[in-house]
């Protein structure tokens, strides 16, 4: 029971912590570490002792697995280089300098022992980076490369520390640590593959999303034991079937199946991330206790904490910047410029550690001398770079104009990629046969359009004006309250089965979770200055370059008929305005059947954008 009460109540702070950061603007992790540290001194609280087996068999598959399954295969491979750069040549790196740093400042500990606290605390952790990085909207590739190398540096880290071990019990040649090495990653590579290629063959046989996900929950704890019974890198296998798997998704499972394991492991991710960080403020008291009974002078465990904070610190500046201008060297972007040397370092800046370096301290013999002061050196560059990095890295980003992803953008893509979608959609319907007495085919087309036309009506800017999606989500909302509340009302008369009700309670939350989560899009949306999107190369949209627009634009033929439109759009072959496709009379489209002038751009304030009807694209 004791145990039980325990979990419910860390259940419960967690919960309640994070409730409060997020109306305090604070990052969780943060707030949860300072309770936890706070915590740890209270007498009513037993002493909270991370095992090393706990986390690393217990909280780092599921936490591995959880962002692995939401990563981009196509964005991981797109910057491999720099995440392999970041996650091999910066954890070796790391570690042999703290070793270094170590072994001077505390000369009776072993070159071994240095080398393992060394591998400790060189991995950034995944929990940390994404979640304070997302939280503050830093660019999509700075989080997918902060994904990506928080993803496998655990096991350079891990292999590291193992090595180090080994060579403080028996000795090994620099021969056997690179064939460790090798066969902890091509291991770890080939049983991911291989449970991927068992568990898609399964999921194609699996109709029922309950037993889909509960399969998926299985997935990461037989990767990882898989690969550490023969000796390969449990981390890497875990994240190469998470990889692939989330990539195969729409492909190997139902979308039932993918909207239920979506659902469940956000919740999971979210109760173990921020567990994690309180967890890690509970090792406090007894991590200081056990230094105060050590012998070694608060003073010079101070120097060596502090030096050691700031030494993983400075050292992964001193590997992102020659990294990238001699070896990563990034490529223009779609609008054909280069990331700038603030990407950079706010890269270098976001090297959160997490609960992976506090438990791989755990890893280090108990028999080691001074193993409390390598404990603590731990736990401050955890708490260090959490509270430094973590609470300066939005100041910093705004400071140095770096953008958050630009949801005009953002809206124009998703428009763009919904019309190129309903295009094939429309070609595969030309090619079925069908008898169609009832006009059913009319309504799925009328549907399509809506959607598509709710799309692009949310890249008008005209804030001040109700869009028709916006006064269709406002009004169904209000409808669904009161169809709910009618069933309700049904139900408790029990004259209805219950199965019949729970069937069309779940069908009005489907319809009301769509409508919440187009409102948000919108309101995301909203304010935002519309930048533009590059397709693939497109000779019309070459040959039509933006124009300027008169100040007050209007659609004339909604004028002549006393019709109103959403927003509107201008021909830039002839000038001709017209109203967009979400507006009633669709006049631009329109002009374009009528002429065959293929490119349009808005004719909206604070927006920038074309159209190419012939290919379906924007730039």
């Amino acid at each position: 029971m004791e145990i039980a009460f325990l979990l419910v109540a860390l259940a419960v702070v967690v919960l309640t912590g994070t409730a409060v950061a997020s109306r305090l603007s604070l990052p969780a992790p943060l707030l949860l570490i300072a309770v936890g540290v706070a915590g740890s001194y209270l007498p009513m609280l037993p002493e909270i002792q991370l095992g090393h087996e706990v986390v690393l068999l217990g909280l780092l598959p599921p936490l591995l697995y959880a962002a692995a399954v939401q990563t981009s295969l196509v964005d991981f491979n797109a910057n491999r280089r720099a995440i392999t750069l970041l996650s091999v040549g910066l954890v070796v790196f790391t570690t042999v300098g703290v070793a270094v740093l170590v072994h001077s400042l505390l000369p009776d500990v072993s070159w071994w022992a240095a080398f393992a606290i060394g591998a400790v605390v060189a991995p950034p952790d995944a929990v940390a980076a994404t979640a304070i990085g997302r939280s503050i909207g830093l660019p999509r590739r700075i989080v997918t490369i902060l994904e990506g190398e928080s993803l496998m540096n655990d096991a350079t880290a891990l292999v590291a520390l193992r090595t180090a071990i080994a060579a403080g019990t028996g000795g090994v040649t620099a021969f056997e640590v690179g064939g460790d090495f090798v066969i902890a990653a091509v291991g770890g590579a080939a049983i991911g593959i291989l449970l991927f290629i068992v568990v898609a063959r399964v999921r194609k046989r699996v109709e029922d999303p309950v037993l889909d996900t509960a399969i998926s929950f299985v997935v990461p704890f037989a990767a990882y034991i898989s690969a550490e019974r023969v000796h390969a890198s449990g981390v890497i296998a875990v994240v190469v079937a998470g990889l692939l798997l989330g990539h195969k998704a729409p492909i190997i499972q139902t979308a039932q199946s993918r909207i239920a394991e979506r659902m469940n492991w956000r919740t999971v991710a979210f109760m173990l991330e921020n567990a994690v960080f309180l967890l890690i403020g509970l090792q406090a008291r007894w991590i200081f206790e056990d230094v105060d009974a050590g012998g070694v002078g608060w003073g010079r465990v101070a120097l060596i904490c502090g030096t050691t904070l700031a030494a993983v610190i400075v050292l992964r500046l001193a590997w992102v910047f020659p990294a990238r201008y001699l070896l990563v060297r990034p490529g223009a972007d779609r609008d054909g410029n280069r990331p700038p040397w603030t990407y950079t370092f706010i890269l270098g800046w976001a090297g959160m550690r997490g609960v992976v370096t506090l438990a791989a301290a755990f890893v280090i013999p108990d028999d080691v001398e001074h193993r409390e002061v390598l404990l603590i050196v731990a736990f401050t560059v955890v708490a260090g770079t959490l509270f430094i990095q973590g609470l300066s890295l939005p100041w910093l980003a705004r400071r140095l104009n770096v953008p958050p992803p630009d949801p005009a953008s953002d809206a124009l893509a998703r428009a763009t990629l919904l019309q190129q979608a309903s295009k094939a959609g429309f070609e595969k319907l030309e090619e079925l046969e069908y008898d169609d007495p009832h006009e059913v085919i009319a309504l799925i087309r009328q549907r399509v359009d809506q959607r598509n036309f709710a799309a692009w009506e949310r890249l008008s800017t005209m804030a001040e004006t109700e869009t028709p999606s916006e006064l269709y989500a406002r009004v169904r909302l209000e409808m669904i309250d009161a169809e709910r509340a009618r069933v309700l009302e049904i139900r408790s008369g029990g004259t209805v089965a219950s199965e019949v009700v729970s069937e069309v309670l779940s069908m009005l939350d489907i319809e009301e979770s769509m409508l919440d989560v187009a409102t948000e899009s919108r309101n995301e949306l909203k304010g935002a200055q519309g930048g533009g999107i590059h397709s693939e190369e497109c000779p019309e949209l070459s040959a039509y370059q933006p124009a300027e627009t008169e100040p007050s634009p209007v659609c004339a033929q909604c004028l002549a008929d006393g019709a109103t439109w959403v927003a509107l759009r201008q021909c830039l072959e002839c000038g001709q305005i017209g109203c967009c496709d979400s507006s009633p009379a669709q006049h631009a489209t329109g002009h374009f059947h009528q002429t065959r002038h293929p490119v349009m751009q808005t004719a909206e304030r604070g927006e920038n954008w074309r159209w190419c009807y012939v290919h379906h694209q924007t730039a």
